[in-house]
């Protein structure tokens, strides 16, 4: 047997503590704004947390205000159609597609899409499960290029 290693550690590490930091010069109030501004943008969740955490030091929301970024964006009406990460496995679905288009004999790539698109099948099961998704809601790889596509 290969001995276990640990890989992948360059992300970066949480916080230890999960109090707000004594050094923080915005207030619940103040970060919820920005939160408001950053996704009237266009900015995705994930890139307001990244935009909070690098231009403002904020970093983490959830210790602060007591609620995630997308539960922010939902009360006020922000919060995307789609959650984030089926909508990201959406794009590389349409992208992968149109790389099938122009090289039809690239059965790595097939393989590759079979995969994303029944992990696109689980997510929406579990969101509909959920309620983040309608109930009639399925996966069809021709709406999906266009929502990506109205969306770029």
């Amino acid at each position: 047997m290969h001995k276990k290693t640990k890989r992948g550690r360059s992300h970066s590490t949480r916080p230890a503590h999960p109090q707000p930091p004594s050094w923080l010069g915005l207030g619940p109030d103040e970060i919820e704004v920005i939160i408001e501004q950053l996704a009237q943008k266009g900015y995705t969740p994930s890139q307001v947390g990244m935009i909070l955490r690098d231009q403002f030091g904020v970093p983490l929301v959830k210790p602060i205000l007591g609620k995630s970024i997308t539960q922010v964006l939902e009360e006020k009406g922000l919060a995307p159609k789609i959650p984030e990460d089926l909508f990201n496995l959406m794009k590389r679905a349409v992208n992968l597609r149109r790389h099938l288009q122009e090289h039809p004999k690239d059965t790595d790539s097939a393989r590759g899409l079979v995969l994303i698109e029944s992990k696109i099948r689980r997510l929406a099961k579990y969101y509909k499960e959920v309620g983040k998704l309608p109930p009639d809601w399925e996966y069809d790889p021709e709406k999906a290029r266009l929502i990506v596509a109205g969306t770029s």
